[in-house]
């Protein structure tokens, strides 16, 4: 019997799934459901091949874990089996918990709850499902594991979650600057005191991480086009939930409907059994199939936020480096109730005001440590000679002002 399932991923090449414990996870419902959300959101507004899913970067992750547990091994660290196989189950399924159009729902929709916390609780099930098989990836994923470098793997600076997002959304969205080293820093990692280092000579492949890095977030997962885009959803999904609260009826399938007629938090999860339920059954095409209904709407604000999204009339975007004015607010709240003949207290909804923010490199967070060979150990930031920390930390912060369009 053949001992493993072979997947052609456009990225790694083949990527080999062990039958038992893994192929267990990738099979079951609850992982599947991830190739019916798209990994990068509404980026595919600005980049058109970024269609690429959650299940696909996952198993991305998963290939990039098993190469990482090899190489760490050939250098003489001890990795049980069973240790290896549980942090490769844990980097399987570290993004279970993403809802549709990834984090756009997370204060939409529901709030006080991130992804990452329902990631657990679909762990658990699937855990109980499996029969217990997943403690110990689960205890390695809450870090309460010994071996704290195992943790490290799945979630730190240099996880296999981004080393494999940002090759992966470099190659579908064409940016090629983006395509990082990967096998060059997995190739280069150690472990000491516990703790994940990189050999000195992957130095060079790190810098060009953390530039990339820098580069894909302001040009790919920022991009103000995407941002726009993303602001046109908001505004619909949260229109539609108060129309519902006003008692109007809005067309949903049935696990939509859940979330918009009830104010979901992190309490109502705790409290209500089927609201997990609901929410494995969402994906992108519950909220694609209600725009359709949502364009025809008689209410005019949903009607128009919905036209938007399908017709890729994208909410305009001003890009300031100081916080927008009220007055400029004001005079845009003039214009669209005005243009669109509604009430200047609903103007709201046809527009956007907020800050981003994208720290590059903070030392307190995103310490890596160089190995050098006579076993001394320092940060990145002062190993490295043309990164500049003070202008690599420099908090980042740009105030978006976005509005609906007219023509």
């Amino acid at each position: 019997m053949n001992d493993s399932k072979i997947i052609n991923d456009p990225v790694f090449g083949f990527i080999k799934i062990p039958r038992g414990l893994l192929y267990d996870i990738v099979r079951h419902p609850l992982f599947q459901r991830l190739n019916r959300i798209n990994q990068l959101g509404l980026a595919s507004v600005v980049y058109p091949g970024a269609r690429h899913t959650r299940f696909q970067h996952s198993l991305g992750a998963f290939h990039l874990m098993s190469e990482a547990i090899l190489s760490l091994q050939q250098k003489g660290q001890f990795i049980f089996d069973s240790e290896a196989e549980a942090v490769e189950a844990a980097i399987l399924m570290h993004d279970i918990g993403h809802g549709p159009f990834s984090h756009v729902l997370e204060n939409t929709l529901i709030s006080g709850i991130s992804h990452e916390d329902i990631s657990l609780l679909m762990m658990e099930q699937i855990n109980r499902d499996l029969g217990g098989r997943l403690n110990l990836a689960i205890s390695i994923f809450k870090d309460e594991y010994p071996k704290r470098f195992l943790h490290q793997l799945i979630s730190s600076q240099l996880d296999m979650d981004r080393l494999d997002y940002l090759r992966r959304d470099s190659f579908f969205t064409g940016v090629t600057e983006g395509n990082i080293g990967s096998a060059r820093i997995i190739k280069m990692l150690n472990v000491i005191d516990d703790r994940l280092v990189v050999e000195q000579k992957g130095i060079y492949s790190l810098e060009n991480y953390l530039t990339t890095r820098r580069l894909m977030y302001w040009q790919v997962y920022l991009h103000k086009t995407a941002v726009g885009y993303e602001k046109v959803l908001v505004n619909m999904l949260t229109r539609a939930k108060d129309l519902a609260k006003q008692g109007k009826q809005i067309f949903a399938s049935p696990a939509l409907a859940y979330f918009i007629q009830n104010d979901i938090d992190a309490k109502w999860f705790s409290e209500h059994e089927e609201a997990l339920q609901m929410y494995e059954e969402l994906d992108d095409s519950d909220i694609w199939s209600a725009m359709k209904a949502w364009k025809h709407s008689d209410d005019k604000i949903l009607s128009t936020l919905a036209a938007d999204m399908l017709d890729r009339n994208i909410f305009k975007v001003e890009v300031h480096d100081e916080p927008i004015t009220d007055e400029r607010i004001g005079q845009i709240e003039t214009e669209i109730s005005e243009k669109m003949g509604i009430e200047k207290k609903d103007a709201h909804y046809l527009m956007s005001v907020n800050r981003i923010q994208k720290d590059m490199y903070s030392i307190d967070d995103d310490s890596i440590d160089i190995l050098y060979k006579d076993g001394s150990i320092k940060d990145i930031s002062e190993a490295s000679e043309i990164l500049n920390v003070a202008l690599l930390s420099k908090k980042i912060r740009k105030y978006y002002l976005c509005y609906q369009r007219f023509q």
